[in-house]
């Protein structure tokens, strides 16, 4: 493998460099159960990556897990702060605890979910830059109003954002 091609053709370097302090309040709330902080965007990287910080509340264990799905475009990481975060690989589910990494290559079926009972906190990366600000802010006016949704409006919803759903 080699580095790909040059995006920064200057001599000397510039001052451009990003930083968020840590009492910035995140961005988004999905419901009362979670808090994202939009880190990088795709739109604030040039498309070449977007971090997510996923902060989750207190979830009763359940054996009602989400479904898998997978994405055309970009790849998926995670990384497990803190807590236990239920990691879905298309075959089974895992239990990820702090330090964990799960990487998902454009086409991987993934899924996750806090079902474990205490709160959870991890960081996402897509890569490239994928606009998912939208997705995420139409699930939650979705839980916000609690909106019944159906079956169309799903699948018209997850093709704008390159999400597609499997049974698992």
């Amino acid at each position: 493998m080699s580095y790909p091609s040059l995006t920064y053709l200057g001599d000397h370097g510039e001052f451009s460099a990003s930083f968020r302090a840590t009492d910035v309040a995140p961005e988004l709330a999905l419901g009362t159960k979670t808090m994202v902080s939009y880190l990088a965007t795709g739109a604030t990287t040039e498309g070449r990556f977007g971090f997510y910080r996923w902060d989750m509340a207190p979830t009763p264990p359940s054996d009602n897990l989400p479904g898998g799905h997978f994405h055309r475009t970009f790849a998926e990481s995670f990384f497990i702060l803190d807590g236990t975060v239920t990691l879905y690989n298309g075959r089974t589910w895992i239990q990820a605890t702090p330090g964990s990494f799960y990487y998902v290559p454009p086409g991987g079926i993934h899924g996750f979910s806090n079902n474990s009972g205490a709160a959870a906190s991890m960081l996402l990366l897509f890569a490239p830059g994928a606009p998912r600000e939208g997705y995420f802010e139409e699930i939650a006016a979705i839980v916000a109003t609690g909106r019944d949704v159906t079956r169309q409006e799903w699948a018209d919803l997850f093709a704008r954002y390159d999400q597609y759903e499997v049974e698992s």
